[in-house]
């Protein structure tokens, strides 16, 4: 397990009780269950107390926990019979963005999504989950042979944003992720998208132009990340805290915004403490998402879709 920076009083009890078990097994006359239960039930409350109202700071420091379950775990669990698709077909293939055809609860679907990768090799391969062009253009392929075969979209988002390198400027990275928002507004089939950690940016605006939007609890999605936005504000990195506090980058205040429509409950301590019940609950709530956008006519669709995103300005303006 690793700890997070506010989690280190919580580090200390729990290594405490696995300290006492691990001179249980090696002594087998050592009774220190009492002792070790006890620090278990402390444990247990300091978890609850931490995690009862995390600040947007903290949120993100959970959103980026390098043990929170990411998109290749969600497509692994959820998806069966999932065929890769590689390529833009005009210049590479960009291994921070995963997609192809898949089976969700036995229905044909394309998933796409973006891979930060769990160790420092695939990390370094996936680019850290930033897509350059390529990426972007590679998932608008996909979405275009989506609505040739009917098939429903499910985006898994997880990015700081898109890669600003200067490569991907010289490659038209701004177009690309223009060109892939424009094809989420234009396809007339369902579109999910679900924020498993990071949205960031356009980087993530590109994938979650959707029908219907759903954010992980402890997720954040913004314009900018905390440390970007309090570098052009302040020329300070470290007013991070006062960034994420000023951007509403929350679950629950986008909720409250309308930019989302449903946040996913995790576990107590975040994803990262029970992966396995937070990728159900994400396909639970996949599941009843594309249930009600199922039968919907590709008129409707894209309708509903358009007016959602161009209703969010005329909200923000009367309010």
């Amino acid at each position: 397990m690793q700890y997070l920076e506010f989690e280190k009083p919580l580090a200390e009890i729990e290594g405490k009780a696995e300290e006492l078990r691990a001179m249980a097994r090696a002594n087998s006359e050592a009774d220190v269950s009492k002792e070790a239960d006890a620090l278990d039930r402390k444990a247990e409350a300091l978890l609850k107390d931490l995690y009862k109202d995390l600040s947007a700071w903290r949120k993100c420091q959970v959103a980026r926990h390098p043990d929170r379950p990411h998109c290749k775990d969600y497509i692994d669990t959820l998806f069966t019979e999932y065929t890769p698709l590689a390529g833009d077909r005009n210049f590479a293939d960009d291994h921070a963005v995963m997609g192809g055809l898949a089976r969700f609860n036995d229905q044909p679907v394309v998933v796409i999504g973006q891979e930060k990768g769990h160790d420092t090799k695939s990390r370094i391969e996936r680019n850290f989950g930033m897509a350059r062009p390529e990426g972007y253009r590679k998932a608008v392929r996909l979405m275009e042979m989506a609505a040739r075969f009917g098939l429903p979209v499910i985006t898994l988002v997880d990015t700081p944003g898109a890669y600003p390198g200067k490569g991907a400027e010289e490659r038209g990275q701004s177009e690309a992720i223009a060109r892939s928002t424009e094809k989420c507004l234009q396809i007339g089939v369902p579109l999910i998208s679900v924020i498993i950690g990071e949205g960031g940016s356009g980087g993530a605006v590109a994938f979650a132009t959707a029908n219907k939007v759903a954010m992980l609890e402890h997720s954040v999605y913004s314009v900018i990340t905390p440390e970007g936005c309090a570098s052009i504000l302040w020329k300070d990195a470290d007013r991070a805290r006062d960034a994420a506090e000023a951007l509403r980058l929350t679950a629950q205040d986008l909720l409250k915004l309308g930019v989302i429509d449903k946040i996913i409950r995790e576990p107590l301590g975040g994803a990262q403490r029970d992966r396995e019940s937070t990728i159900a609950a994400v396909g639970d709530a996949i599941a009843a998402m594309l249930k009600d956008l199922n039968g919907k006519s590709p008129e409707a669709l894209v309708k509903a879709r358009r007016e959602k995103f161009l209703g969010m300005g005329a909200r923000g303006l009367a309010a």
